[in-house]
């Protein structure tokens, strides 16, 4: 296995690169649409139920049926797989978006309308720091998620990691399988501590 990784250490990188390149722009896409409509929605509450439940049946699309369907769409590369870790990324970072903006404390945000906040300054100042811990929760589970379906981007010739697990998969070589999920696994929870971390200085911040 060491000389696997030795002889292999070049396209390795290459490949841990391009998996992390997918990942975080999907999970970046993610954020700046997920937080803004999780706000927005929660001044639209019968909105919110409909927004909020196609979000959860896009979820529960299989990963690889959905990929599938971005190639008549969009074609093959890192584009299409972009874009579908994207819709991946959207409900957890969605819901607890507008779960945290709308458990903000009423008597905050009467405070706020009393100082004489326009709604901008209420979402700004009062809505999006108290509700920032449990916004972050959702960001951490959604990069957690979008870094481990990324493995399944190279179905659709997206490179990253997944390149080794299935060429593993196809010539039955337990090195190549391996060589591609341990860097996910340990990619997987290396976000899953920094944003945890994150996670937790936003928390004390609040306190």
């Amino acid at each position: 296995m060491v000389d696997f990784f030795v002889n292999n250490g070049s396209d390795l990188l290459l490949k841990t690169w391009e998996h992390l390149y997918i990942s975080m722009i999907a999970l970046f896409l993610g954020v700046i649409v997920a937080v803004p409509l999780g706000i927005v929605l929660t001044r639209f509450k019968r909105l919110s139920s409909f927004i909020i439940g196609l979000a959860t049946i896009l979820q529960t699309v299989p990963s690889l049926a959905l990929l599938a369907l971005m190639i008549p769409i969009l074609g093959i590369g890192k584009i299409p797989a972009i874009v579908a870790l994207f819709i991946y990324s959207l409900l957890p970072i969605l819901r607890n978006t507008f779960i945290g903006v709308q458990g903000v404390d009423a008597g905050l945000k009467d405070a706020g309308k009393g100082m004489g906040m326009t709604d901008i300054d209420l979402i700004r100042l009062v809505e999006l720091p108290q509700a920032a811990p449990v916004i972050m929760a959702g960001i951490r589970l959604s990069g957690v998620y979008v870094i481990a379906w990324a493995a399944l981007a190279s179905y659709i010739g997206a490179g990253g990691l997944g390149d080794f697990i299935f060429n593993g998969l196809n010539v039955f070589s337990t090195e190549f399988i391996l060589a591609g999920t341990i860097p996910v696994t340990l990619m997987a929870l290396i976000i899953d501590f920094l944003l945890g971390k994150l996670e937790e200085k936003v928390t004390l911040a609040q306190a």
